[in-house]
């Protein structure tokens, strides 16, 4: 059985092919959570507040334990109906304070995910072609959104926050990796929508400057700083910063370190591997705050952003319909 987070929660029995979806937000969000926190006990309170916040119902821990019912009911499915077979594994099982999904870690696509992009990190510099297609391998394994579907608490929502900063720093590798292989002229559109997509993510845009110089366009190169400096001033009043300032210097004075080789950068940093059963809780408890304060600064972002657009919409309609006074 793989149990699967990078898109719709899901579980799949690799032996006959069965996808089993949970049904409904609730299931979703409990197996989201339970994935998250595999091999750890997480209370009966913790889950309450992940499926119902600040408004669970009369009778919360029943609830609570109807949804667990029928979770188990649907991961045992597969097996029961096969005749001969092995005995439900019980998935997940109930503790002195809680329960805990009893998931060796290498089980989810998560981990796969991670393990592939961990070992393209590796091997980036010394061999970027086979970077390439690890951190490509990786990435397919992505459906959607991490957890999607799941995010009604923190544990889902900190580490949905969490993949995703995993997934763009594995997409800004494999294009650095597509890079030092002679891919600019492959990846310029792929680039142009990251850039799009993720606007205050600054490495796309110093990818895509790459890529547009090598491809003997060098005014596009400037002008994709350009509409990176303006939308970062406008909405976070801030310059880019010195690596991409540097690299816009180096593509007006035609540096030749440029034709051949991404300019030296730090490594990027290790993907945080998957917490074992056994780790400390309050480290992993730590990481997932942290996501999450990550994750609420940015939908702050949006919000003001949505807040200032309609105020500039607002002004123009008043004063489009002002009448200047006769004379």
């Amino acid at each position: 059985m793989q149990f699967r987070i990078l898109g719709l929660v899901e579980v799949q029995d690799e032996q006959t092919g069965l996808r089993i979806l949970p049904t409904g937000a609730k299931q979703r969000a409990l197996l989201g959570a339970l994935v998250v926190k595999a091999g750890h006990n997480v209370s009966v309170q913790r889950l309450i507040d992940e499926l119902w916040g600040e408004h669970p119902p009369a009778n919360a821990a029943n609830a609570l334990q109807l949804q667990v019912t029928r979770l188990r009911r649907l991961l045992s499915g597969p097996q029961s109906r096969h005749p001969g077979r092995p005995a439900p594994h019980p998935w997940i099982v109930t503790t002195s304070r809680g329960y805990a999904l009893q998931l060796d870690p290498v089980d989810t696509d998560a981990a796969r995910f991670q393990h592939l992009a961990e070992q393209g990190r590796r091997v980036l510099r010394e061999d970027p072609g086979q970077a390439g297609e690890l951190l490509r391998r990786a990435l397919s394994l992505w459906r959607g959104p991490a957890l999607e579907g799941s995010v009604l608490g923190d544990i889902c929502a900190g580490r949905a926050a969490q993949l995703e900063e995993h997934r763009l720093t594995a997409l800004e590798m494999m294009y650095d990796a597509y890079l030092r292989t002679g891919r600019h002229r492959e990846i310029t559109g792929e680039l142009m929508e990251l850039t799009t997509d993720h606007p205050m993510r600054e490495r796309f845009y110093d990818l895509l400057m790459v890529a547009f110089y090598r491809c003997g366009r060098q005014a596009e190169a400037l002008g994709v700083y350009e509409r990176a400096r303006n939308r970062m001033v406008h909405e976070l009043g801030v310059e880019p910063g010195p690596a991409l300032r540097g690299l816009m210097e180096a593509i007006l004075h035609h540096d030749p370190a440029l034709a051949t080789a991404v300019r030296p950068r730090p490594a990027a940093p290790p993907l945080a591997e998957t917490v074992p059963a056994q780790a400390d809780a309050t480290a992993d408890d730590a990481v997932l705050a942290l996501c999450q304060e990550i994750a609420r600064l940015q939908r702050r972002i949006e919000r003001l952003q949505q807040e200032q657009d309609q105020l500039v919409c607002r002004f123009q309609e008043l004063t489009a319909s002002t009448v200047a006074p006769a004379c």
